[in-house]
């Protein structure tokens, strides 16, 4: 039983670490290592489990890489419901460079899934019972997954009668929204490919996601704008929220502690302002960490009256 289930279909064990300096052709001695259990929906369900969420995470998970994610996972009080695979879960890894403050990210490619492994994943969503209210997949499709799974994943949601929540990239994302769903949050980028056009402004931004919900692809589109904040869309609302003023310790994970933050609100209220501004402070609140830390709920809480909510 859980209010909230995510799906992460290319799960990681992420280790972030600092060195002075990333510099070729040398050794680099880095700090102590901390592992996180990572991947689009498990970080949301991290998020979403200290805003004291009913959560529980659907993935694949494979070799001994595996059995750690899932334990770093279960550790952090989400239920775990893990799909065994041939194949061996991957590791991607962040390194702070302390002398510059810069980030660098390396992502490393994910097994692949066969389609009994992708099918068993909808299969463990089909059998929450009773169904949960909010379905949050987010995150890359993993090798061998086709682009068709995201009509079977909104089929799947539509029986159960839940929200669906998709946070993705790529080829995977207009996909997304040709199946249909309740809830994106696209950036501006990705928004610009979706309609085809360099939207150049606000007014811009707002006509192309209300003609995705006037196509009726989905109900609630969030767009993230980096350090220019966000904009939240349906049908009969437009808000906006400027970003936050922080102290930038790492980038990871910002966009799912922001979707963690919008659906949590979302699940206990309908007020679009508060679902934004939690969405905001939540996202801001990830990037205090560093590393794979996360949004920690001290944090968004003092963040979240500093948040700005206007008509958009």
């Amino acid at each position: 039983m859980a209010a909230i289930v995510t799906l992460t279909l290319n799960p990681a064990l992420d280790l972030s670490t600092r060195t002075e300096r990333v510099v070729d052709a040398h050794k680099l001695r880095c700090a102590q290592p901390r592992f996180d259990p990572g991947g689009g929906g498990i970080n949301v369900a991290r998020v979403l489990r200290r805003l004291g969420a009913d959560v529980s995470a659907v993935f694949p998970c494979g070799g001994p890489t595996g059995d750690r994610l899932r334990a770093l996972v279960a550790a952090e009080g989400v239920p775990v419901h893990c799909i065994g695979i041939a194949g061996e879960t991957r590791e991607s890894f962040t390194v702070n460079e302390t002398a510059t403050g810069r980030e660098y990210r390396f992502v490393l490619p994910g097994p692949e899934l066969a389609e009994r492994d992708w099918r068993a994943c909808l299969d463990a969503l089909a059998a929450f019972s009773p169904a949960p209210r909010w379905i949050v997949a987010s995150g890359s499709l993993a090798p061998g997954v086709p682009l068709a799974f995201q009509q079977e994943l909104a089929a799947v949601a539509r029986r159960l009668g839940s929200r669906l929540a998709v946070d993705t990239s790529g080829p995977a994302l207009p996909a997304a929204f040709e199946a249909g769903l309740t809830l994106a949050k696209p950036s501006l980028s990705e928004l610009r490919a979706l309609a085809g056009e360099p939207l150049a402004g606000e007014a811009d931004w707002l006509r192309a996601a209300r003609a995705l919900i006037a196509r009726g692809q989905a109900e609630i589109i969030a767009v993230s704008l980096g350090a220019q904040g966000a904009l939240l869309v349906t049908r009969e609302q437009a808000l906006r929220a400027p970003g936050l003023a922080v102290d930038v310790a790492g980038t990871v994970g910002a966009g799912d502690s922001f979707l963690a933050g919008l659906v949590a609100a979302l699940e206990r209220s309908s007020d679009l302002t508060d679902a934004l501004a939690t969405a905001m402070a939540a996202g801001s609140a990830a990037l205090l960490g560093g590393g794979t830390r996360l949004a920690q709920p001290e944090d968004i809480a003092r963040l979240r009256a500093q948040v700005q909510v206007r008509p958009a």
